[in-house]
């Protein structure tokens, strides 16, 4: 046997192939970590430790008595080694032979990993190599052309990374167009404070956020502006994407006739003049698309001064439609329609080239089968036209088996945290190339802020260090009892008072917001028949 190389981590042992080799270690080295062999041509390869098995003879079956205990002479460790290439001029390729037996096996310099891996042609920086001080960086162009998907179970810290991803794209002085259910980027102006700043070498800062409500401003106190779409001279396709999915063919066909009889009438109309055209119709239908209708009133999103498009893509910009408080059929609603006024403003050039970002995506383009959404369609054909135009497209979910399939094999860099539903790997496996059982498992234990990253522009997946976020977190589960308080309100041996549940509304009293109605509540049926 030859003799240990000195600096060498292992010597290379049994049968080997172009893709995988073992080594017998003589040195602590450990599961994921990068090694390096000698090939045929001399070139270094770059392998990955997959898997270390531990064995000991003295504590076989066979042999196992109480005069066997020579523990250390006999233990053997081998390490199970995936090739992932050799680096020549740019490229990654495989050995054209396998490594020999018997040649020894080094800890990977990072200079090799870098190179093999593809990670320094990159721009956008999101963490470290898991075990290593190299940075991860990914090509903002890329990613914005060709889509990005952040994937990962409740509390793994997707949104997080997510943000860390739009961090970096407005240092980059992308427009970004966010769809925030549950308002957790508004904290993003302001600078974070918890984290490893000076290993990450990572400074605090806010950015440039505006935050919109489709609500009324009173309910959401976070926002800076109202959103509001154009109220006049609406076509029967726009109303019609903004009522249920499931309005009857004899609504939908009320819905065109009076639209058409009032631009026989006028040049300009209003929401309003197209409810009381609804109402003087003889329809026994008329009265569910009323109701309709005047929901779409009382939101106020037809009410003021419509919002830009070019006001919500500007460079080095992140708007957010904060969707707090908004029912979730109407959060479909309203995407369809923004999302739709987006592309079109796009694919005529009136607006900068940006990314549309989609919180809990499984919500606004289902998965077939698991439900449906307005805005379904659109998104979808952003993911799929959205390069030709400059429209870029992220999606963040925590369902991977119910995004539609379709959005997620166009998203060309994958950042996929911690899952563990069966389903949702399942799905992860079907839309993402290469996927093994080894990837699975990895995938399975990935402790919360490790990412792996699976991209067209790096050679294989690898799993990251999630660098600290710049700005505050906002994405922090609220604290429902605090214990200290509980202790110390709560004498010895006494049982717990039980508070009131907050979702229910003392008679007579009213919630934030509800003590105003808009002004067009009732208000139609009144102007007809003189009562509500």
């Amino acid at each position: 046997m030859r003799s240990i190389v000195k600096g060498s981590v292992g010597t290379i042992v049994g049968e080997t192939t172009p893709v995988a080799f073992k080594f017998l270690i003589n040195k602590e080295v450990g599961r994921g970590a990068y090694v390096k062999a000698k090939g045929e041509g001399r070139e270094w390869i770059l392998a990955q430790v997959e898997d270390i098995k531990r064995s000991n003879t003295a504590y076989s079956i066979n042999q196992l008595t109480d005069a066997a205990r020579n523990y250390d002479s006999k233990e053997m460790m081998i390490a199970e080694s995936r090739v992932i290439g050799v680096e020549s001029n740019g490229k990654l390729r495989l050995p054209t032979s396998p490594a020999r037996p018997g040649d020894p096996v080094f800890v990977a310099d990072e200079k090799l990993i870098k190179a093999t891996l593809g990670l320094s042609r990159g721009d956008m920086y999101i963490g470290m190599l898991k075990g290593y001080d190299i940075r991860v960086e990914l090509d903002a162009n890329t990613l914005v052309q060709k889509h990005c998907s952040v994937l990962a179970k409740t509390g793994s810290g997707k949104s997080y990374t997510a943000a860390v991803i739009l961090e970096e794209l407005l240092e980059k002085k992308v427009a970004l167009l966010v769809i925030d259910p549950h308002g957790e980027y508004a904290s993003m102006r302001e600078p974070n404070k918890v984290g490893d700043f000076s290993r990450y070498k990572v400074k605090p800062r806010g950015f440039d956020i505006t935050i919109y409500t489709p609500g009324e401003m009173a309910m959401n106190p976070r926002a800076d502006r109202p959103f509001r779409f154009n109220s006049l001279n609406l076509s029967a396709r726009e109303v019609a994407k903004m009522i249920p999915s499931e309005s009857s063919s004899g609504q939908l066909g009320l819905l065109y006739e009076a639209i058409n009889a009032l631009r026989a009438e006028t040049d300009v109309y209003t929401l309003e003049d197209i409810i009381e055209q609804v109402v003087r119709s003889n329809s026994k239908v008329k009265w569910n698309l009323v109701g309709q209708l005047e929901s779409l009133m009382e939101l106020g999103l037809f009410s003021g001064t419509a919002t830009p498009c070019d006001e919500l893509l500007r460079p080095g910009r992140a708007s957010i439609i904060d969707m707090t408080g908004i029912l979730p059929e109407l959060q479909a609603m309203i995407v369809a329609r923004l999302l739709t006024d987006i592309f079109e403003a796009r694919k005529r050039r009136l607006i900068s080239p940006g990314m549309v970002v989609v919180e809990e995506a499984h919500n606004y383009i289902p998965e077939r089968g698991t439900g449906s959404a307005a805005s379904t369609n659109i998104v979808r054909t952003i993911a799929a036209e959205g390069r030709k135009f400059g429209l870029g497209l992220m999606i963040i979910s925590q369902r991977p088996a119910r995004v539609d399939k379709n959005v997620i094999s166009q998203c060309n860099t994958q950042i996929i945290m911690r899952v563990t539903n069966p389903n949702d790997l399942k799905a992860l496996s079907k839309g993402l190339e290469g996927m093994t059982s080894e990837l699975e498992d990895e995938i399975k234990r990935l402790p919360a802020g490790v990412a792996m990253l699976v991209s067209n522009e790096i050679e294989r997946p690898v799993t990251v260090n999630i660098r600290p976020r710049r700005s505050r977190h906002g994405g922090v589960s609220t604290e429902i009892i605090s214990k200290e308080r509980a202790k110390a309100s709560t004498p010895a041996g006494a049982p717990e008072k039980r508070s009131r549940p907050q979702a229910q509304q003392a008679p007579g009293r009213e919630r934030p917001g509800q003590g105003k109605k808009s002004r067009s509540s009732g208000g139609l049926l009144k102007k007809v028949f003189g009562r509500a």
